[in-house]
């Protein structure tokens, strides 16, 4: 390894002096460190040394791109990366942390990188396209959710499932889902946890006007049509967070993006160990 690519939180300024170490550490193996420009403005003074900087939307090359942060700042880092086929390494700043590696204070986990020790897994990415707008960020790790917006009117959600009618859902919205993101708003509304490098998507009804509509598991390759009907003039997507409004009537199409985020794991993780540790199935509640 010769290069990294540097994204991180721009919260969190009680961890800058931790950073500035890991960056010198880096430094010191003799590693080429680019750092993304508006973090590096957010380190600021407590950074020592030159840094090469770079736009988020024109990221240069390099054997690993490194998130410093949270799970939101391991997403944005796979909106700007995944494209490009880059491996992505989390380390967690924040609290939960379910989409990184490890945390800051774990000094193996760079020496287990740099040894080589890791192992790479591809992530399904869903890609969304609407009718009506152009979505900015059409990309998502975790999920796409069809949303209200500002009223209390239900929505009805005509929905197509490779190219056959599926159903009409009404309620709050919907969730379509990847294994990835199954531990993410669709846990929360009821819906099924898969191993993340499972070939399936989640459809997840959010409050469902009928009891018999239940989350719903496809295949990975389905393209996903929805045509949204309310009393309110708009609707919301929601695509790992990134909103962007739509209009009544109009029409979302979901698929499986032509690209994999491709997460990097230490060799020691796994799925069973992740649940234990990151949602406390290990805790004793005898």
């Amino acid at each position: 390894m010769e290069r990294l690519d540097i994204f991180g939180n721009t919260f969190q300024r009680d961890d800058t002096a931790k950073v500035s170490s890991l960056l010198k550490r880096l430094k010191e193996r003799g590693l080429e460190i680019a750092i993304e420009r508006e973090y590096l403005q957010f380190l600021g003074d407590s950074v020592d040394g030159d840094y090469t900087s770079f736009e988020a939307n024109d990221v240069p090359k390099a054997d690993m791109a490194l998130s410093l942060g949270g799970d939101g700042t391991f997403l944005t880092t796979v909106m700007w990366v995944s494209r490009l086929g880059m491996p992505i390494l989390g380390i967690n700043l924040g609290h939960l942390g379910y989409l990184t590696t490890g945390r800051l204070d774990e000094s193996n986990i760079i020496d287990n990188i740099l040894a080589g020790q890791y192992r790479i897994e591809e992530r399904t990415m869903l890609q969304v396209e609407s009718d009506a707008v152009d979505i900015p960020h059409p990309w998502a790790l975790n999920e796409v959710a069809i949303l209200r917006h500002d009223t209390s009117s239900m929505l009805d959600m005509e929905t197509r499932l490779r190219s056959y009618e599926l159903t009409t859902y009404r309620g709050d919205g919907l969730i379509v889902s990847t294994p990835t993101g199954s531990t993410a708003y669709n846990m929360s509304v009821g819906g099924p946890i898969l191993e993340p490098t499972t070939s399936c998507l989640v459809l997840s009804p959010i409050s469902p006007h009928s009891l018999t509509m239940r989350p719903l598991v496809v295949r990975d390759d389905s393209v996903i049509i929805v045509r949204t009907h309310s009393r309110a003039t708009h609707y919301e997507v929601s695509i790992d967070g990134e909103v962007s409004l739509c209009p009544t009537g109009s029409t979302l199409t979901i698929r499986r993006a032509p690209y994999c985020a491709r997460v990097v794991q230490l060799q020691n993780n796994n799925f069973a160990n992740t649940l234990r540790q990151k949602l406390l199935w290990g805790t004793d509640q005898r």
